[in-house]
């Protein structure tokens, strides 16, 4: 496979699916055979046998019903007989057989497919943190260990920064209602963070914060807007033939704004825009995630945020329909400042 890549000097997405899901492969190979070497019962299963998924290389979807027949086939017989089955993680098939990658943080979501369809009572991921941190460490050096999230505030995170998990790694514990807890290998006797569908009592309305760094905040301004019927629809076809990653919307009577994190096709896809009307763009924005499943309870948080904020300015401000997020875009260079504005106000350590 490599020669022909080298001599062909072309590498397809098929190809590469194939070779980068042979570290993996390799792997998990190794896991089994020093588990055996230690006199444990334990068996290699080929997860490109039992996870099935759709031809999109890079990051392909898996297909549930499919993957649950065949890993209950082939997983559910060791288990029962007390045989520890060794499966990589990343890597699968499509139902001819074609190798696929499910792309970034792709292990973690294996793990998760594979406790959905064996109903495990627990979905662990060990990984090099402590867990879930109320904000980046990279930022907030003392950021603190969040002990316990619901589904949805996971799911927000790690949409929106939280590098610790994938945005569809949890889906399928959610579809099965699992916990699942995020562990540091190098420290296994940490508590980790649980994630469940509700909370455990009570606690802070704010569980943590996240944040994307590099985006470009977009403006189209049109006066064709006013009580115009399908001038969305029509805006929104212009991103969906680039296929930009949209983080963030907001909408006037005359404006509307929007923060992407892909500037490859910037030029056209603003070329296009501009047959509504006015676009503008800038740069080197980012934005900032307030994330809490209670955010809804407490409305003194709006202007506590704010006032935490004191003198930052931001672009734009938008809260998800479940009311569990708060987002503000701002300067990228203003980040850091605006993240330890909050943190410092919202998650102070107590001195005894």
């Amino acid at each position: 496979m490599t020669h022909a890549v080298a001599v062909l000097h072309e590498l397809s997405p098929r190809s590469a699916d194939a070779i980068t899901g042979f570290g993996e492969t390799m792997s998990s190979r190794l896991v089994a055979a020093c588990l055996i070497s230690e006199g444990l019962a334990a068996e290699w299963v080929d997860a490109r046998q039992v996870l099935v998924t759709d031809g999109s290389y890079g990051r392909a979807q898996p297909d549930m019903g499919a993957s649950t027949t065949r890993l209950r086939d082939a997983v559910s017989p060791l288990l029962e007989a007390g045989i520890i089955p060794v499966l990589g993680g990343f890597v699968g098939a499509t139902s001819e057989g074609v190798a696929t990658t499910l792309g970034r943080g792709g292990s973690d979501y294996s793990a998760a497919i594979f406790g959905a369809a064996l109903d495990a009572d627990e979905i662990q991921i060990w990984t090099d943190v402590d867990g879930m941190l109320t904000a980046d460490p990279r930022i907030i050096t003392d950021a603190r260990l969040v002990p316990h999230l619901t589904f949805g505030e996971a799911s927000e995170l790690a949409y929106f920064g939280a590098k610790v998990l994938h945005p569809a790694a949890i889906q399928p514990a959610v579809t099965k209602n699992i916990p699942v807890r995020i562990v540091n290998a190098q420290r296994p006797d940490g508590l980790g963070t649980e994630i469940t569908a509700r909370h455990d009592g009570d606690g802070s309305a704010i569980a943590a914060l996240a944040s994307k760094r590099s985006l470009t905040l977009i403006e189209i301004a049109s006066a064709r807007m006013l009580m115009a019927h399908g001038f969305l629809k029509q805006l929104f076809e212009v991103f969906d033939r680039f296929q930009p990653a949209v983080d963030v919307v907001t909408t006037s009577e005359v404006d509307v704004s929007v923060t992407i994190d892909d500037p490859r096709h910037l030029d056209a896809l603003v070329a296009e825009l501009s047959a509504f009307e006015d676009v503008s763009t800038e740069p080197e924005m980012a934005l900032l995630c307030i994330v809490g499943e209670r955010l809804h309870d407490d409305p003194s948080l709006f202007p506590k945020i704010v006032t935490a904020l004191g003198s930052i300015a931001f672009r734009m401000v938008s809260q998800s329909a479940s009311r569990r997020n708060l987002t503000f875009v701002l300067r990228e260079r203003d980040l850091p400042l605006a993240m330890t504005r909050l943190h410092d106000h919202f998650f102070a350590r107590v001195e005894a």
